[in-house]
């Protein structure tokens, strides 16, 4: 029996016919002699009409009292209801209950953050998780399909490896049989060799950062896909991220309009994303963040928050009074939903009026030669309609292997990738150094064992060329494109500073 079951999702080529879908009940309203299920089963939603008399007496009392999450069978005739959650509603004639659920501990109640996270193995069933996740699905197999057609090679890279990538002060030490090693934060130290013998190669899969932050932008495990590019230079490589970054954008647009509605994406911003996007260097973008047009931006942005945040508590006064009254159970339940979303906005909108003065001080007071802080980057991505490039950073503030400019040996060849509406970096990338002596110099520089870098070196002895890459961050990405406020419900299971519990 089990192998007839009809997907939700296929119900609209089933209208009028009978079948058997399973599923789990996401949500119960029983009314007189009708009760009205709501079933998930992975793919969609569909609701359930069972009539009194139309099944046995005995099966309608045990349907009228299951509890969230339950799990069973059901059948019945597809119909067409453009009312109905998914457009379809199936008019039920049978169903086997096959596991029955009682207290399910994630109700349409408020819960904490900390509690959700503890249950994240029940809260991934929730729709703004499955909505997520089902964009998250577009977004990974659109990375891949974009570089297995333009010419890319995958590449595995190692996760344990004995060398640095970035900051040594983020790497995650381990005991490998007995010698040091580390949790990758990056593939593209051996990535590099690889594009030396294939030319254009990626490789995705997790990365670790040991950063002790706590934002709403950080996790300690997440997903990244690396290009890398023989001989390219920075123009080079910022086309290729544009035209990956807007097809990534235009198959999820393609592919999940109704989940991108359902977790309140912009969608119309999001079709703006095609090439060209905005170019600036880091030294425009300082002189942006010290301007007076940045101080006048933050504080219409400040007049429009104070606004939001009054038409906030207006509305969950009134829901709030509301509840009060006699009303139906199906009502309170929606009230309380919508209280949930609301008190979170509220929070959030709170967060952003008391951070504003403090990102505005530190805009005036940014100096020259500082990487661009979480803050800086807000200011400048909300300040543009479309992704921005933050290129030609200072040398100082960026990574060993990043190539100096030869027009200007005080900056880098790079470029930081920004989302727009204040998401800030989905994407760092550079050209990396060539030359052996350069190199060399950089790694005594920063204080690197150079017998753990000589295999990196040898790239720069036998055929070296000019070459570059980035790497874009899925969570990242993934939060900007559907609007979602913490990175954290962008990976099915996150880790952070402090939260590692399934």
């Amino acid at each position: 029996m089990l192998k007839d079951l009809t997907r939700i999702s296929s119900l609209k080529d089933n209208i009028d016919k009978t079948v058997t879908i399973g599923g789990w009940v996401y949500h119960s309203r029983p009314s007189g002699k009708l009760i009205f299920i709501v079933v998930r089963d992975g793919s969609g939603l569909c609701q359930c009409v069972i009539e009194k008399g139309k099944i046995s007496d005995d099966l309608f009392e045990q349907l009228k009292k299951l509890g969230t999450e339950s799990s069973l069978t059901i059948t019945g005739t597809v119909k067409k209801d453009d009312r109905s959650v998914g457009g379809y509603e199936l008019v039920v004639t049978d169903a086997k209950v096959i596991c029955e659920s009682v207290d399910y501990p994630i109700t349409p109640k408020s819960h904490g953050i900390d509690f959700l996270l503890k249950n994240r193995h029940l809260h991934l069933r929730s729709q703004r998780q499955w909505c997520i996740g089902k964009v998250r699905h577009t977004l990974v197999n659109a990375i891949r399909q974009f570089f297995n057609d333009n010419g890319f090679t995958l590449i595995d890279t190692p996760i344990f490896t004995g060398i640095a990538g970035e900051e040594a002060g983020s790497l995650f030490n381990v005991d490998y049989f007995g010698m040091p090693a580390c949790l990758t934060q990056t593939g593209q130290l051996h990535l590099e060799c690889a594009a030396l013998s294939f030319g254009r190669v990626y490789c995705f899969g997790p990365t670790f950062r040991a950063e002790k932050s706590k934002t709403r932008r950080h996790l300690t495990e997440f997903w990244m896909v690396e290009p890398e590019v023989a001989f390219v230079d920075l123009p080079g490589i910022l086309e290729i991220a544009e035209n990956f970054v807007s097809f990534i954008v235009k198959e999820v647009l393609e592919k999940n309009e109704p989940e991108l509605k359902t977790l309140g994406a912009d969608i119309e911003s999001l079709k703006k994303i095609t090439p060209p996007f905005y170019r600036l260097t880091y030294t425009q973008a300082s002189e942006i963040l010290k301007s007076q047009k940045t101080q006048d931006f933050l504080a219409a942005q400040l007049n429009e928050f104070k606004a939001q945040k009054e038409q906030i508590e207006k509305k969950i006064s009134e829901l709030e009074n509301e509840a009060k009254g006699q009303i139906k159970q199906w009502r309170q339940d929606k009230i309380a939903a919508e209280l949930i979303d609301l008190r979170s906005d509220l929070a959030e909108i709170e967060t952003k009026i008391e951070n504003n003065p403090k990102h505005a001080k530190l805009a005036s007071e940014f100096e020259w030669g500082k990487d661009l802080g979480g803050s800086d980057e807000t200011i400048i991505s909300l300040m543009h309609d479309k992704p921005v490039f933050v290129t030609h950073y200072p040398r100082e503030a960026k990574a060993f292997y990043m190539k100096q400019d030869p027009e200007n040996p005080k900056v880098v060849q790079n470029f930081d990738m920004l989302a727009p509406a204040g998401f800030g970096e989905v994407i760092g990338g550079s050209i990396r150094e060539d030359s052996y002596d350069k190199l060399l110099a950089k790694i005594n520089e920063q204080g690197y064992k150079v017998e753990n870098y000589q295999w990196y070196l040898d790239l720069r002895k036998y055929g070296s060329v000019p070459h570059g890459g980035f790497g874009l961050g899925v969570e990242r990405t993934l939060a900007w494109l559907t609007g979602e406020k913490h990175i954290r419900q962008c990976i099915a299971f996150p880790r952070m500073m402090d939260k590692i519990l399934i």
